[in-house]
């Protein structure tokens, strides 16, 4: 994780246009997210299901909680506790965006958390629980359906960590060249 001090923020002079690819990312993914939402609610009725293939359900749920439905039983105050995290996740990664906007492969990670994180606040606001349409299943076993901005939220938690660990190494690497000065 990288720290901030207050004088480079106030400092800092991020042209706009360096930040343009990675809001561009963030409103693409959310325009197919809530396209792709639309299209549910519009081809299939509430808890009705196609299947597509063997392994595969094109399916109709709604998720008031979490990730896996984690707190979906709970009495409706997880809606606003989940819309007020995602606003405030979304706000801190557009803000590391706008400190990092040349660092590609970090600004791409969180474009896609942003991304995810927005649309699934937009199903809280506009429908009171997330929209979830993709259905993966194997032998009787099926994993909790998601969406797009699920997906998005996945790959770019995972891109995340992948980012760090490079960094780590980075850093390792460049502490033992400075232990180790090459011998002339």
């Amino acid at each position: 994780m990288r720290a901030v001090s207050v004088e480079s923020f106030w400092e800092r002079r991020t042209p706009i246009r360096s930040l343009r690819p990675w809001f561009f990312l963030v409103l693409s993914l959310l325009v197919v997210d809530q396209l792709t939402k639309i299209a549910t609610i519009d081809l299939l009725s509430l808890g009705s299901g196609i299947e597509i293939t063997p392994f595969f359900n094109f399916v109709h749920v709604r998720n008031p909680g979490a990730a896996f439905s984690f707190l979906a039983d709970a009495s409706g105050w997880q809606r606003w506790f989940f819309s007020g995290l995602a606003l405030v996740v979304s706000a801190w990664l557009g803000f590391m965006i706008w400190q990092s906007p040349d660092d590609k492969l970090f600004c791409v990670a969180a474009s896609l958390m942003m991304s995810g994180a927005l649309g699934n606040l937009i199903d809280r606001v506009v429908h009171g629980e997330v929209i979830d349409f993709l259905d993966f299943h194997w032998a009787g076993w099926h994993w909790p359906a998601f969406n797009v901005a699920d997906s998005a939220i996945t790959v770019g938690a995972v891109l995340f960590v992948w980012v760090e660990i490079l960094r780590y190494r980075k850093a390792k690497a460049n502490s033992l060249d400075h232990e180790h000065p090459p011998q002339p």
